[in-house]
This record gives C-alpha cells, structure tokens and sequence, in this order.
C-alpha cells in the first residue's frame, strides 16, 4: 500500500506529517523523494547500508566525425545542443537523457555516456523498518530521474505501509513520485494562501485519477474554511495537527512528535488505522 504525502507548497509539515507516520506503523517504509532538499532522515536517523549513483545517459561528441550539420541541435527539445558558426556546443544539465541527438545524427558521430545527476540512499530506522531517500547533486535540475529511480525501488520494500514523502508544488517531479500511489494524503494549513495551494494538490490528484484526503496542521479558528472546502469538495479530514509551540520547538530539535507527545502518538496510530480502512 503506497500512500504519498504532499502539499501544494514548502513548508506546510509535509514532511512532518510522512516522518511521524512512518514511524508509527509496525511495519513501514519511509521514502523521501524530495531529492532537491531532502530532511526526513533528520527525524528517523536511520541507519545507511547501501549507496548508489544515479546516472543519465547524455550525448558525446565526436568531434573528427561531426559536420556540424546542426540537426541534433534541430531535434532537441530541451535545448541542450546548440549549433553556432561552425561549433556544436552542449549543455549537459539540460539533457533529458532521450538520445534522439544520437538517432537523427546523420554521421555517427554522437554516442551516450553516462553522467552523475545524484545518488540513492538505503537502509533502517525503528526496528527494521526501510527507509530510502535521494539526493540530487547541488546544481543539477532536474531531479525526475532520481526520483523515478527511487519508485522504480518500491517492489523490492516488505513493508505493509510505503509512505512517499514527495517534493513540494505541481511540477514533474510530484507527479513522478504520486503516479503510482494507493492514495495520497494532502498537507494544508488554514490560511488563504493554504487553501490556494491545496486547490492545485487536489486538481492533481485528481487528473491521476487518485483518491485523497486531507491532514490540516497548524489547525487553528482559522481551520474552517479548510473544513468547509473538503466538505464542499467530498474529500475527508482525516487529521487535525494543533497549532502550539511545543509542536514547533519537537520539530525544530530534529525530534518526532510522536516520541516526545502520548496524545500526537495516539493520533498518529488512529490516521494509520484511518488510512487502511480507506484505501481498503
């Protein structure tokens, strides 16, 4: 069962709410494909026992071969082959990896080679539960790849629970990590600018077709107009996180609320319990 959590935005306690989660299961996996930045392992401290890179295949030049012709540069979408006077010019961070420039080169003179975009992490937290993370290569951007690597990981996992802790926003990287999800779970908080955001989570969701419901931290009077919207929309509330310091001062100490509050711990088990009977 895969349940990935996201929000339309940074900071809202999505990773908050993907970390403690994981921890409260029996038997969870915890992956965090938030590559670009990625914190979870701060909170579930886990063990790593394996390292691997992360490669894209990118085009080599032949330059003795190449006529400059200019028709990979034509067929790039991306822009990563440019052709001035009598130069062909590339730009590998930019590459997608498509090797179309090596089909259409009319001399051969294009071949594929590997590039280091990241790595993959892997290892243990809470008594054997499995944890996988990636990290993206500062600079790099484009963060797809790593992260298809990581789902492409997910069968391998034992656990009854995977809990993707996905990028923040809308863009590719998100719907690279929720594409393959049971159900996801949406991280909001009670302003205008949380509704606003999660608007664009739920108009995801549901363009994949994926059923959803709604974690509102920093619950608060303000938290209605949430309540009102997932009413409106049909989508359940399935957990209400308190607006307090002491929620905040666990989080900014690297602690998981669920080790440091009795109460934050039951709620934690009753979501766990919520979401099998939903997805079930």
């Amino acid at each position: 069962m895969i349940i990935s959590v996201l929000s339309g935005k940074g900071g809202t306690g999505k990773t908050t709410v993907a970390t403690n989660l994981a921890w409260s299961g029996s038997k969870t996996a915890y992956i965090d494909c938030d590559v670009e930045e990625p914190n979870g392992f701060l909170f579930l401290k886990p063990a790593i026992e394996q390292t691997e890179k992360v490669n894209v295949m990118v085009p080599s030049i032949d330059k003795d071969s190449c006529l400059a012709c200019g028709q990979c540069a034509k067929w790039c979408q991306f822009n990563a082959l440019a052709q001035t006077k009598n130069t062909l010019l590339s730009f590998l961070q930019l590459c997608h990896g498509c090797g179309l420039c090596a089909l259409v080169c009319p001399e051969g003179a294009i071949t594929e080679v590997p590039r280091e975009i990241g790595i993959i992490e892997k290892g243990q937290f809470n008594n054997n539960n499995e944890f996988i993370h990636g990290i993206l290569k500062t600079g790099e951007p484009i963060a797809v790849p790593v992260i298809n690597r990581i789902i492409e990981k997910i069968p391998e996992l034992t656990a009854d629970f995977i809990i993707v802790d996905c990028p923040p926003g809308s863009s590719c990287a998100v719907i690279a990590a929720v594409e393959k999800s049971n159900f996801c779970l949406l991280v909001t908080e009670p302003t205008p600018f949380g509704l606003h955001d999660l608007q664009i989570a739920v108009n995801l969701v549901r363009t994949l077709n994926i059923s959803a419901g709604v974690v509102i931290n920093k619950a608060d009077s303000g938290s209605e107009m949430i309540r009102s919207y997932c009413e409106a929309e049909g989508i359940p509330v399935l957990m209400e996180l308190p607006f307090s310091k002491g929620v905040a001062r666990t989080y900014s100490t690297g602690k998981l609320l669920v080790q440091e509050d009795l109460l934050l711990r039951q709620e934690f088990q009753d979501l766990m319990a919520r979401l099998e009977g939903v997805v079930s």
